[in-house]
């Protein structure tokens, strides 16, 4: 994954300390060495999508801020999370930018997918968990959300993926890759639990209209067969993709379905490779490449 975003843009990846720094370049020998930068920011987990920073443009100079929402560990499900808890604020300050204070709303980077036009997708089953913010309505989080980030439609879907922990992420399920266009997960199999919920959520986005008599364009993703590990469904899905700047990360699990997924993402992104990468170890930390990652905009 490194080694992939790496070829296009720079990867600045969070260390605990100059050791743990030490190690991590020689697992990355290989890697553009010149394209990777490293800052002693300590880190409870690995999901950066989720506890960094979730960085916005501004019309007037400095044109790049970032936001710093609060962090509860999925609704206090993994405690300690102190340390992914001041990420934002250590990133802030590590790369000079403006952030602005949102700690009092909790919301994870995996929680959402904006179209960068105003548009804004997510799930009732994770920002109106009791677990998150419970002294909010969904009014006041769709207001907390068009304050933040600039949005002015939200695209509401009900319930996440089996097996994911966070209580319902949107990126396992249904992601923009156009200002009108999303790819969503489908699964084929009627006796899988994902079938009917999945079912549910693209029926939602073909009510969906960004503006009037301009309805969503719905591209099918296929999910992958279920894995089971140690009595645990994980959350494997392609949804799970990133977006890199000449290519696309592409979570595949060993099966028929990989080439199916890669063929939709050849079609939705034509001028970017799409880089295929196993993740059948990974998922069993119950994320793949999206969560691990959070883009920073060129301004």
């Amino acid at each position: 994954m490194a080694i992939a975003i790496a070829e296009s843009e720079m990867l600045r990846i969070n260390v605990r300390d100059a050791e743990h720094e030490a190690f991590v370049r020689k697992l990355l020998a290989r890697a553009p060495a010149e394209r990777i930068e490293y800052h002693c920011i300590p880190t409870n987990e690995p999901w950066c999508r989720d506890h960094g920073p979730i960085f916005v443009t501004k019309k007037q100079a400095p044109r790049l801020a970032m936001i710093d929402f609060g962090y509860n560990a999925w609704g206090w499900k993994y405690p300690p999370f102190d340390d992914d808890d001041a990420v934002p604020g250590n990133i802030a300050g590590a790369l000079g930018i403006k952030h602005f204070d949102y700690s009092h709303f909790v919301l994870e980077g995996g929680s959402i997918d904006l179209n960068g036009a105003g548009a804004l997708i997510t799930t009732e089953a994770c920002l109106l968990n009791p677990n998150r913010n419970p002294e909010l309505n969904r009014a006041e989080i769709e207001e907390l959300l068009k304050e933040s980030l600039g949005v002015k439609k939200i695209i509401w879907l009900g319930d996440g993926i089996e097996g994911d922990d966070t209580d319902g992420h949107v990126d396992d399920m249904t992601r923009f890759v156009g200002p009108s266009t999303v790819v969503t997960a489908i699964e084929e199999d009627e006796s899988d639990p994902n079938y009917y919920l999945l079912e549910e959520n693209y029926s939602r986005l073909e009510a969906v209209q960004l503006a009037k008599d301009e309805p969503l364009e719905i591209l099918k993703l296929p999910m992958p067969s279920r894995i089971v590990r140690d009595g645990q469904r994980l959350p494997a899905s392609y949804a799970n993709f990133y977006i890199a700047n000449e290519a696309v990360l592409l979570p595949v699990f060993g099966e028929t379905n990989d080439a199916w997924a890669e063929s939709v993402l050849r079609g939705v992104f034509p001028k970017r490779k799409i880089v295929s990468i196993d993740c059948r170890e990974l998922i069993w930390g119950l994320g793949a490449f999206h969560c691990l990652t959070q883009q920073q905009p060129a301004v």
